[in-house]
């Protein structure tokens, strides 16, 4: 929370020094996945949009908040066989985040630019999806089904942005970033036992978007 505030602070400082202020709108597509203690995790490809706001401080330099959509998660696959039965399962965790990301962003030329910042992802949903299929005795069945996972998640992820953006033209552009988790999004587990078990998992988002500034 303390991180947020401050971040709150230094946004609204920038604002009331601000020379120019452009508003725009971007889509884009994910490629995420999660790292820590997990095993065998696989890349998602998800989606993200939504809005930003390019705020001149000079010439070069300019803060650019954003408020996004995302589609993240990650997938994994597992199988095993013995004396003639067998089981897989493909599995596919898809969280769905508001993020905020609040980036620096310098010029290097009249149309490249590089940027870098925090961001700070609110949980909207999260889905648990699985694919079955078992052979038991000459016998193969398959099902799939969903589940809702939201309580097994934190509500917040922070992160940090690094990317690059080019402009096509005065008002199209496209930009790519990797988005790095600095907090873990799983929630701390205790079982009936009253046993506490904790895992490190991040977030990790591969992005590619064009927008459109107005």
């Amino acid at each position: 929370m303390k991180k947020v505030l401050f971040s709150a602070v230094v946004f609204f400082t920038v604002i009331s020094n601000a020379q120019d202020i452009k508003f725009g709108a971007k889509v884009g597509l994910n490629i995420s996945n999660f790292s820590g203690d997990v095993t065998d995790s696989k890349s998602l490809i998800g989606a993200q949009l939504g809005g930003f706001a390019e705020i001149s401080i000079s010439d070069k330099f300019a803060i650019q908040p954003e408020l996004l959509f995302s589609m993240q998660g990650a997938k994994s696959e597992y199988s095993e066989s013995f004396t003639g039965d067998s089981y897989r399962e493909e599995s596919k965790s898809k969280l769905n985040y508001l993020n905020i990301p609040i980036l620096a962003k310098y010029y290097v030329g009249d149309k490249f630019a590089v940027l870098a910042g925090p961001q700070f992802g609110i949980l909207m949903s999260a889905k648990e999806n699985y694919d079955i299929t078992e052979t038991i005795a000459g016998t193969t069945d398959s099902y799939s089904g969903s589940v809702d996972a939201k309580d097994f998640y934190k509500t917040l992820a922070v992160s940090f942005n690094i990317g690059a953006a080019y402009s096509i033209t005065e008002n199209i552009f496209v930009d790519a970033r990797y988005n790095l988790g600095l907090s873990s999004i799983a929630k701390d587990f205790t079982d009936e036992f009253g046993d506490s078990t904790s895992a490190d998992i991040k977030n990790n988002v591969i992005q590619f978007s064009v927008g459109y500034k107005f």
